[in-house]
């Protein structure tokens, strides 16, 4: 069953979005439509782990106080002294 939803966006958003519309010959409410069932339905189903990640998983060991952001940091200034 198909339900009115007043939206409040700016001007140019409205007109890219019918332009874009128009040009991939669907409606804006179909658009928006879609969109939204994409976006919703991507918060229900839980990303699929692949048997590759899978496999390896558990592969590296690192200590429980390793900080990823200052071994990427260092790893830069390593790499661009």
């Amino acid at each position: 069953m198909d339900k009115k939803l007043t939206l409040s966006l700016d001007n140019t958003i409205i007109e890219s979005a019918k332009n874009y519309a128009k040009s991939n010959n669907i409606s804006l409410s179909k658009l928006i439509e879609s969109y939204l069932m994409t976006l919703t339905k991507r918060q229900r189903n839980p990303t699929e782990i692949t048997p590759l990640v899978e496999s390896l998983s558990g592969v590296i060991s690192l200590d429980e106080d390793f900080n990823e952001k200052d071994a990427y940091t260092n790893y830069l200034i390593e790499k661009y002294k």
